[in-house]
């Protein structure tokens, strides 16, 4: 059985992007330039991506225009927009709790909660992260599009790992 796991870098003041949906500040202070980070260990475990509109078209039309990044994965994009399917990506026009545990019965490794912020919360509000991996990037926006929602009830977490590289900090939490 799969596990959902929302993977994603936010500011430390709690923000995934600026203002106007920008990411250009995901960076780390300089002092590992070469450092990979945690991404590809991260990613070999990805068995299924999930993402919602805005990530899908940032992605599409300005971050990897030319080249889908996730060649070889399969990605569902939860949209109300009726999008045909592509190779590669599949557009849910249902709710992301069911995407969820469709693919936790159906996939073995992790499913990405790849972003973004409207999916993310739907699923920390249906309890149905397994897992947060937060890489803090050392930066305070101070406004922006802020990854957790309001929620009707604590989410207590263990914290299972922690690394650091380039001045960006990895939290693994698992949810108690």
């Amino acid at each position: 059985m799969g596990k959902t796991v929302l993977y994603l870098a936010m500011s430390v003041d709690g923000y995934i992007a600026d203002q106007r949906g920008g990411v250009s500040w995901l960076t780390g202070d300089g002092s590992e330039p070469d450092a990979p980070g945690s991404y590809p260990a991260f990613y070999e475990t990805v068995d299924t991506i999930v993402m919602g509109w805005t990530t899908y078209h940032q992605l599409a039309t300005e971050l990897a225009p030319d080249s889908w990044p996730y060649q070889g994965c399969p990605c569902y994009v939860v949209t109300h927009r009726q999008e045909a399917d592509r190779e590669e990506v599949c557009f849910w026009h249902g709710e992301p709790a069911a995407l969820a545990d469709k693919l936790k019965t159906e996939r073995e490794g992790n499913i990405w909660i790849c972003g973004g912020a409207s999916v993310a919360g739907q699923l920390l509000r249906a309890g149905r992260i397994d897992k947060l991996w937060l890489s803090i990037i050392p930066t305070v926006l101070g406004k922006g599009v802020r990854l957790f929602p309001e929620l009707a009830q604590e989410l207590p977490l263990t914290l299972v790992g922690t690394e650091h590289w380039n001045g960006i900090v990895d939290l693994v939490y698992e949810k108690r």
